[in-house]
Formats: C-alpha cells, structure tokens, sequence
C-alpha cells in the first residue's frame, strides 16, 4: 500500500511545520482508518459536537490523549489509545483493524496537543456511529477519490490568519490538523492531483 510505504520514511517536517516542543505538551493519538468502500478506498471521520468548547463543529480523525493504561508513550502507547478512542467515539470494533504504520508526532498549538497519527486498514468493518452526541455528531467514510478531486480541494483561510489545506466532501469542510494530514498523506502516497491553491475556502471565527 503506497501509504504504508510513504510511512516509513516520513520525517516530522515532511508533514506540518508545527511540530512538537522539546518538552511538554498533552500526548495524544489520532486514528488514520483506511478501509474499501464502494468506489474503492476510503477514510473514516467524524465530526466533532457544535456545543464542544475547542474545534466544535469540526471533521477529525478519531482519537484522543494517551492514558495510562495506554503504556508506553514512546511504543505501545498512541496504538493502544488510537484504537481505544476510536471505539469510545464511533463504536468500531478494534479486532477489525490493521494498524500497518505510525506517522511522526505533530503538534497542534491552539490546544498544546502533541499527537501521533497512527495509520490502520480497516480489514474486518464493524458499524459506527457517533456514540455520545455531546461529543461527535456524525462519523462518516470519505471515498479517496472525493478527496483528490480537484474540485473538492481548496486553501481555508481563517480570520485568525490562518491558511493551510481545505477538502470540501460530505457536506463538510474539512481543514486544520486533520485537512493537514490528509494533505500529506496524499502527496506522499502519489495520489495528489494538481489542484487550484487559489481557490479560498473562507472560515469563520466559530471554526
């Protein structure tokens, strides 16, 4: 799988210019679940409950922050609370995935969370759906091909003076962290189409 290959030789600035303070910081885990859709293959995502006091309204990745039962931060650990948060907030059953790759820690500022994207194939799917509403409001799959259309892509430009990587797909828009990933993920697998950087997807101050 080109994905799996890309992620074995990814280095950190490779795939966001945020990365992680030489010390500190809230250890977390981000599950990247690739799995085979009906127009081939896919990504699972979830949007995050409007009433949430941080990134309210957003797609994400699974995920969550390392607990101690997770283990080790530095091995066992992002695995272990990946798959963990990920059953908690969309019901998936874990038996079902193949984690095959762990990308580099990154760095999220706005919230000083230190996360590591850790990449599964989803081999055996299980149903999900958003399991607390005060936290998810919908998980949903996005085709592979939705997100490197070039129709779909755009620059999200947020009042904050952000910019970075936009993706317009089942009704939503998908930016920051998570648009970032995906971003990277698609350059260095080789699945990039040209798209037009031009195209500006505005962002409120809600977003």
């Amino acid at each position: 799988m080109p994905v799996a290959r890309a992620a074995e030789t990814l280095e950190p600035r490779q795939l966001s210019s945020f990365l992680p303070p030489s010390a500190g910081g809230r250890l977390s885990a981000v599950l990247v679940l690739f799995g085979e859709g009906e127009r081939g293959p896919e990504l699972l995502l979830m949007e995050r409950s409007g009433s949430l006091r941080s990134h309210a309204g957003q797609p994400s990745f699974p995920g969550g922050s390392l607990d101690p039962q997770d283990g080790d931060p530095e091995s066992v650990g992002p695995v272990r609370a990946a798959l963990r948060e990920a059953e908690e907030e969309t019901g998936l059953d874990p038996a079902g995935v193949q984690v095959f790759g762990v990308l580099p820690r990154l760095y999220i500022p706005v919230s000083d969370f230190v996360v590591t994207p850790v990449l599964g194939w989803w081999h055996k799917p299980s149903p999900v759906a958003a399991v607390d509403l005060g936290e998810t409001a919908r998980v949903f799959t996005v085709p592979v091909a939705e997100l490197t259309d070039p129709a779909n892509r755009g620059t999200a430009v947020h009042p904050s003076g952000y910019r970075g990587p936009a993706f317009l797909v089942a009704d939503a828009v998908v930016w920051g962290f998570t648009a970032g990933v995906i971003d990277r993920i698609l350059y260095h697998a080789g699945w990039e189409r040209p798209w037009n950087r031009q195209t500006q997807v505005p962002l409120d101050w809600r977003s």
